[in-house]
């Protein structure tokens, strides 16, 4: 029995790693084994390079949490698996400790942007139905709504120099229970956190995957950067939206700079 396929009704998987480099063990390995190894990282990272998916991608870390980070999109659960074990197995045994893993899927929000929803803000801006500006203005924000939900389900994540990752849930607490209030209330609420995100565009590229019943956390924040105080500055700002005040849980921060296998030899010393 091979192992089996499984697959989402709709979205991929992704899988975010950390590992810490036993430098002991490393700087014993005999001559020629680091080269080997950033070889066949090389080739790996090259086999699973598409748009969307399968993909590889390297970083390093930054304070010290993990020395190397990897994020692994792929539609396959044991894709997935396969690729995470052919990572693990470029490096000699021993040589590298995992510090924190999380899986994940892409998703729709719940609070996603509906037929209804479009044709309610063209009535509000004054669009008489079955007019040249209503229909124009209704399919534009078809092909928009389109483009965002394939694009959350299968992204293309940007090579940014900056990745930051980190987990959330909603507060399940007293009078802060998120999952006690109703839809239309939740769905006020992260139009204005969305409308908050939405100033930093160009500045940062977000990716949220699912995680309830899949990990510890019931989100994964994947945030792309050109600069540190883009990061600072939304996360920041985020914490005054009502959402993240009241409601949100957050784990740890990991701060990661995305390098090219053969630049992480170099940036590490390997």
């Amino acid at each position: 029995m091979g192992v089996p396929t499984v697959k989402l009704s709709r979205g991929i998987h992704v899988m975010h790693l950390f590992y810490r480099i036993d430098r002991a063990k490393w700087n014993a390995l005999a001559a020629g084994e680091s080269k080997q190894t950033l070889e066949k990282l090389q080739r790996l990272c090259e086999a699973n390079n598409a748009p969307s998916n399968p993909r590889l991608k390297t970083y390093v870390n930054i304070g010290g949490k993990a020395d190397l980070a990897f994020i692994i999109y792929a539609a396959e659960l044991g894709q997935v698996s396969a690729i995470h074990r052919a990572l693990e197995a470029c490096f000699p045994v021993g040589t590298l400790q995992q510090t924190y893993s999380f899986l994940s899927v892409t998703e729709l929000p719940e609070y996603v942007t509906t037929e209804e929803d479009l044709i309610r803000g063209l009535k509000a801006e004054g669009l008489q139905e079955g007019t040249e500006a209503y229909n124009q203005k209704l399919d534009l924000g078809r092909k928009r709504q389109a483009d965002y939900e394939h694009y959350r389900l299968n992204p293309e994540m940007p090579d940014w120099e900056i990745m930051a990752f980190y987990p959330m849930s909603k507060r399940r607490s007293g009078n802060d229970n998120w999952y006690m209030l109703d839809f239309e209330a939740r769905k006020k609420l992260m139009l204005g956190h969305a409308r908050v995100g939405r100033k930093y565009g160009g500045r940062i590229s977000q990716l949220i995957t699912g995680a309830t019943g899949i990990d510890d956390w019931e989100w994964g924040v994947t945030l792309m950067a050109h600069q540190t105080d883009a990061l600072k500055e939304i996360v920041y700002e985020m914490r005054f939206d009502e959402v993240s005040a009241r409601y949100g849980e957050f784990g740890p921060f990991y701060v990661n700079m995305h390098l090219e296998p053969a630049d992480i030899w170099e940036h590490l010393a390997l």
